[in-house]
């Protein structure tokens, strides 16, 4: 009913300023003196003109837009309803003067063009003036809703776009407890400027100094896809100064031209490794999940929990999650319930292996699209346990491919790793042969099923982040096991947007290869986390070599001899177009290999895989040298 009744008083004010206007315009047109015949004109061609306008307006979405939210956007699009009225106007203007009078109707309709030009401007600021007052007072309200605290003298860095909506939300927003002093910024031309009141001083490399000056107490890096040497360097001269070190989310993070402030947060690791900000199509991923019913495995894991967040934003029938734990399964659930209440989910413990619990899930709910990401992901675990590796990695992924391809699901997407390129670890290779499946079933299937393969995540459950952030908190040592090993890193939320893009673009039987940037050196990795937890490497926190573990590479690679990569529409994403094995052989194949991994023989195991994955390197090595994660 309160909706309603706003509705009503937004439509009456906007009628009413259209009528003033138009009236406005014949007062100034005939300067305040209006003859009889114009009186009469006016008189009958107020409400239909106002009608029009009105119709023009909704028809480009004006009325729909809230007017406490109004922007440039939303003026723009006022003005272009009012020129547009004006035009149909003026072409009935000029029809009626080349059919004549005799057209008794539109003759009385005829209004003179220069009220109808005045009449457009008036309006215009009529309509945008009166949503920018409540623009204003909307923003007044919200400020005063807002419990202060206790400001911070802070130190704003970079006077772009971003800083520019950093400077105006923080006067917004007096709970953020930030009092800015002053921006730095490396163009010289914005020295001496002032921004929403904020004064430009000078460049970084005077940080320090004008930190001091002005008794700025914290750094606040207004962007995270500023270039990592930079927010290392400024990183490294506030550590040195005893001035705390924070950054913004980047540009993908500002929506509607305000900064998501509420993510302040320090400086972290994935800010040192250059990774820019991912760019998505998102015209192409919505139409692939809108109103379609979703299915993920491995829900609760790392990857999977970040494809079910980002499956939600653009707004599916139903999200099916499919997790062997239990306790994982939980979390996301109640997380993702919690943040898209309009989103129905579904809960689902099964273990990908199961047959008849994940034929009854697919029977039940149909999905239109699957992703694929349970998988046992451990190397040096893998080793351990590598009947367990094949049943799941291969068997497993077997068992949901087949049912989305019985099912006739429209497209599965499997997850897959570096360490399926050249094999020299078992969970390597049990990733590469669920490729060689999903490959050679994609081809006797009207499904779309592609491959993404990618490297490490920053952060996922078991990493090497969380690793040595656990040995830091202990007082060390940090254990690293060669001073040359190296890996890709990618983070979390880019890998799996760079999955559901890679998705929507498959055609059926693609491995496609994410852009993983350049390799990181493990035991830079490791130095740049100590000094972010304010230690000091090697004096204050010792670093261990430990060696290199059974199946590991000093370097990952994401590409494959005789893989023919070529470029997609995305930048970051590659697709290789790997020769799909004969589904005979691959059927045979896994018949002999299910025979041995419910066997008690690794070695027998391994020697089959040596045989069926020709690029598989693996030296056997007696569980006894095998070594704890680190």
């Amino acid at each position: 009913m309160r909706k309603l009744t706003t509705l009503a008083v937004l439509t009456l004010l906007d009628v009413g300023i259209l009528s003033v206007s138009l009236s406005l315009a014949f007062i100034l047109r005939f300067d305040g003196s209006i003859p009889a015949e114009m009186v009469s004109r006016l008189t009958t061609a107020l409400p239909l003109v106002v009608a029009l306008q009105f119709f023009v307006l909704s028809a480009v979405g004006v009325r729909r837009s809230p007017w406490g939210c109004v922007g440039f956007r939303e003026v723009f699009r006022i003005f272009a309803a009012m020129t547009g009225a004006a035009a149909i106007i003026a072409v009935g203007w000029f029809a009626v003067r080349f059919f004549g009078e005799s057209w008794a109707a539109a003759g009385a309709l005829t209004i003179p063009l220069g009220a109808v030009g005045i009449d457009a401007a008036i309006a215009f600021v009529g309509l945008a003036g009166a949503r920018g007052i409540a623009r204003l007072l909307t923003e007044r309200a919200d400020r005063a809703s807002l419990a202060p605290r206790e400001a911070v003298p802070t130190m704003l860095i970079g006077a772009g776009m971003e800083g520019i909506l950093v400077a105006k939300e923080i006067g917004n927003r007096p709970d953020l407890g930030i009092h800015p002093v002053g921006f730095l910024d490396d163009d010289p031309l914005k020295h001496g400027q002032v921004i929403h009141g904020v004064p430009v001083h000078g460049g970084t490399s005077e940080l320090i100094d004008l930190c001091r000056k002005h008794g700025a107490l914290q750094v606040l890096i207004t962007s995270s896809s500023m270039h990592h040497r930079d927010i290392r360097r400024i990183a490294q001269l506030c550590e040195e100064s005893g001035i705390a070190a924070k950054i913004v989310p980047g540009v993908f993070e500002i929506v509607g031209w305000r900064a998501n402030l509420s993510r302040i947060r320090k400086v972290a690791i994935e800010d040192l490794l250059g990774r820019e900000p991912v760019v998505l199509e998102d015209s192409a991923i919505e139409a692939d999940l809108r109103a379609k019913v979703i299915l993920v495995t491995g829900a609760g894991g790392s990857i999977g929990s970040e494809i079910c967040r980002q499956v939600c934003t653009f707004g599916p029938r139903a999200l099916v999650l499919v997790e062997q734990a239990e306790n994982s399964l939980f979390q996301i659930h109640r997380e993702l319930a919690a943040a898209f209440p309009e989103v129905p989910l579904v809960p689902t413990i099964a273990d990908v292996c199961d047959v008849v619990r994940m034929s009854a899930v697919f029977r039940e709910h149909e999905p239109d699209v699957v992703f694929h990401a349970a998988a046992h992901k451990h190397v040096p675990m893998m080793e351990w346990n590598p009947g367990e590796a094949i049943k799941n990695n291969v068997f497993g992924s077997r068992v949901v491919a087949d049912l989305a391809h019985a099912c006739e699901v429209k497209e599965f997407v499997m997850i897959s790793t570096d360490k399926a390129v050249n094999p020299t670890s078992v969970m390597g290779a049990s990733k590469r042969l669920a490729e060689i499946y999903v490959q050679a079933l994609s081809q006797r299937s009207t499904t779309r099923f592609v491959v993404v393969r990618f490297g490490n995540v920053l952060g996922s459950a078991g990493s090497v982040i969380p690793i040595f952030q656990e040995q830091i908190a202990r007082g060390g040592p940090v254990t690293v096991t060669h001073p040359e090993m190296r890996r890709y890193f990618m983070t979390i939320p880019e890998a799996c947007q760079l999955v559901l893009e890679a998705g929507s673009m498959g055609q059926g039987g693609e491995i496609f290869v994410l852009d993983m940037g350049e390799p990181v050196r493990i035991v830079d990795l490791a130095r740049d986390l100590i000094s972010l937890s304010g230690f000091k490497p090697d004096d204050d926190i010792e670093i261990v070599f430990s060696g290199i573990r059974p199946g590991e590479k000093l370097y990952e690679e994401l590409s494959t001899q005789g893989e023919d990569v070529a470029k997609t529409r995305h930048r970051k994403i590659f697709i290789g177009n790997l020769r799909p094995h004969p589904w005979e052989q691959v059927t045979e194949n896994l018949k002999e290999l299910r025979e041995l991994a419910d066997q008690d023989d690794p070695e027998a195991l391994r020697r089959k895989l040596l045989e069926l994955i020709p690029e598989f390197r693996h030296e056997a090595a007696d569980a006894g040298e095998l070594q704890s994660a680190g």
